[in-house]
């Protein structure tokens, strides 16, 4: 393997060590015996993608093939990119250092809407026309995959497929459907038209939408014979002995999440309303403890490394949780490995057992209300009481624990004054709270509470896709009134109030529900220079300003109008399995204020037992 870049390049640029491969445990194979060769591409940098268990799963699934060759990629960080544009240096997979050019697919997961600009910038230093109808049989398949395809529209006219659901069910078919094609002498448009038959696979080129003069969406249909009009999610429903990767990539540098990952279930039972994870991974499936531990012991063994971190939605709904940490915690004392938990209730048994897996000098607990009062919690369904969180508070200062970490949202539907005001009162009880119970001569210093808002973005396939969304200057001035009133609390020195980039959350919301016409707006920002939207570094609202305004398209057409039940939305094609009516009925309790109990408790009828398994058969 040559390395594309020579050194003079590599050491004109930051961290050389994300472009040139050759890490423990990544696969390589003899191009000579291979019939595919697949890129699977993560557009963001090399640190996001190396840390997304998506990737390595996907990776480690189709290099089991024999047949296959799956090999990374990552967008090139902006100093990078300026030198293969001026150079005219293709775009290269990390294990072969050949071209994405010539590969058979490449595949681009889709985990956050402000990544759209960089599939762009994926596809153009690869050589790779932007426009699937502009492509050849010379030209790789490019599909898509992950959370943002439950509503691909945006994106729809780059790609060639997208794949809707959980990776470990349909690629198999997929990439046979792909070798009988190029062995009898491939046809593009016929392989794509094949491929959109199979399920999970939606093929965007044999679709149309025509529109009513108010710009929303009268028709979606397919305009070829035996293509669905809908498109069943797949999903992976024994877990237990699905594929896992149990020799992990282990980056030469640091990672955003430099550990072993044991991924212990998917799906959620809350149902909070403005969560899209939790309905789109619906139903609740467990792996089995002991093949848990199994992989576990596999994982620490060929990656060496010193942590390991539980991996799901909502850890503490693991029914054998106790178990599983109880073995995780012998194994780490004896390999000196440590043990990270997140997606923690903060009650008794997770103050407990963080106790004996953290140095408390060191961690910080971590509360996500979303909301400061009662009444907005249950708008949202948190399932979470103002008692629960001080209880959950006490028990963390009695176990020595002095930094807490505070996540809300502003903008939610229904919001009040009184619920921004809500925030601050609820930092500084928690506050008062720890000065009450630890008496000074026991206290290491003053409690540090830090509290942080995003701004709500309603999602496809929650209760909340009907909601409109705030304007930018709406959530500062929320924003604004929650930290002057924050400073006017009794113990005001105790917290630290933080907030996101209203702007950012603007276009978010806009690509979240946006049909096929942003499309043009997404390119128009692109050349206009707009990259890495999600860093806070390089985000630039110029080139998206003048993208709109180009194109003459109303970004505000999408985020700031509360829709009509009765619309045809986007993403209403795909079926994850929640139907619409369940989804209806809880915009509908939402706005009454009216709790929906966890699916552990009792079935909602969400829909989601179609699939014939998971927490809606555990009864």
């Amino acid at each position: 393997m040559k390395p594309v870049l020579p050194d003079e390049i590599l050491l004109k640029v930051e961290k050389p060590a994300r472009y040139i491969g050759g890490e423990i445990n990544a696969v390589y194979k003899d191009p000579r015996d291979i019939d595919i060769r697949f890129a699977m591409c993560f557009p963001d940098l090399y640190e996001i993608g190396m840390s997304h268990l998506g990737i390595q799963i996907i990776y480690s699934m189709l290099n089991e093939r024999p047949d296959v060759w799956c090999e990374r990629v990552y967008s090139p960080w902006i100093d990078l990119h300026a030198i293969m544009k001026e150079k005219k240096i293709p775009l290269f997979a990390l294990e072969s250092q050949e071209p994405v050019s010539g590969f058979d697919f490449l595949g681009i997961t889709l985990q956050y809407e402000m990544c759209y600009t960089n599939i762009l910038q994926i596809l153009d230093l690869s050589g790779i026309p932007m426009h699937a109808k502009d492509r050849t049989k010379d030209h790789p398949i490019v599909i898509g995959g992950g959370p943002c395809t439950y509503n691909p529209e945006p994106v729809a006219v780059f790609f060639d497929l997208f794949y809707i659901g959980e990776a470990e069910t349909g690629y198999d078919a997929l990439l046979d459907l792909y070798k009988e094609y190029k062995n009898k002498g491939f046809d593009r448009r016929k392989f794509l038209l094949e491929a959109g038959k199979l399920p999970g696979i939606y093929a965007p080129l044999f679709y149309e939408t025509t529109y009513h003069a108010d710009g929303t969406i009268a028709a979606f249909t397919p305009t070829e014979e035996g293509l669905g009009e809908t498109i069943r999610k797949e999903i992976c429903m024994d877990l237990t002995h699905a594929h896992y990767p149990t020799k992990q990539i282990v980056p030469f540098i640091r990672v955003t999440q430099d550990r072993a990952v044991l991924e212990i279930q998917r799906g959620c039972i809350r149902g909070c309303r403005f969560c899209q994870a939790g309905m789109i991974y619906r139903p609740l499936r467990e792996k089995e403890e002991k093949e848990l531990e199994r992989i576990a012991e596999e994982i620490l063994a060929n990656t060496g490394n010193d942590e390991i971190s539980l991996s799901s939605l909502s850890s503490s709904d693991y029914s054998k949780l106790p178990e599983l940490i109880e073995f995780l915690i012998a194994h780490a004392r004896e390999n000196h490995v440590n043990i990270s938990l997140p997606s923690l209730r903060i009650d008794a048994f997770s103050l407990d057992v963080m106790s004996k897996v953290q140095d408390v000098r060191k961690s910080s607990l971590t509360f996500a209300p979303e909301a400061g009062s009662q009444r907005l919690r249950n708008v949202i369904n948190k399932g979470l009481t103002e008692d629960d969180i001080l209880k959950g508070a006490a028990e963390a200062f009695k176990g020595g624990w002095t930094r807490v970490k505070l996540y809300f949202m502003l903008g939610l539907p229904t919001e009040t004054e009184e619920d921004l005001k809500a925030i601050p009162e609820l930092c500084n009880e928690i506050a008062k709270l720890y000065y009450e119970l630890i008496p000074k001569e026991e206290r290491k210093g003053r409690i540090q509470i830090v509290a942080s808002s995003s701004f709500f973005v309603p999602k496809p396939f929650t209760p909340f896709q009907w909601a409109a969304m705030d304007r930018a200057e709406d959530f500062l001035k929320k924003a604004d009134f929650v930290n002057h009133t924050m400073h006017a609390q009794l113990n005001q020195r105790s917290i630290k109030y933080n907030w996101h980039d209203a702007k950012v959350s603007i276009l978010e919301g806009i690509m979240a529900r946006g049909d096929r016409r942003l499309s043009d707006v997404i390119e128009a920002a692109y050349r206009h220079g707009a990259l890495f939207d999600a860093w806070t570094e390089t985000f630039s609202q110029e080139p998206w300003d003048k993208a709109f305004a180009e194109t003459g398209i109303a970004g505000d057409f999408y985020v700031h109008r509360e829709r009509d039940p009765e619309e045809i939305l986007p993403w209403d094609f795909i079926d994850t399995g929640v139907t619409r009516e369940f989804l209806l009925k809880e915009w509908e309790n939402a706005k009454a204020g009216i709790v929906t109990r966890n699916c552990r408790d009792t079935c909602n009828g969400c829909g989601a037992a179609e699939f014939g398994g998971g927490i809606c058969y555990a009864h």
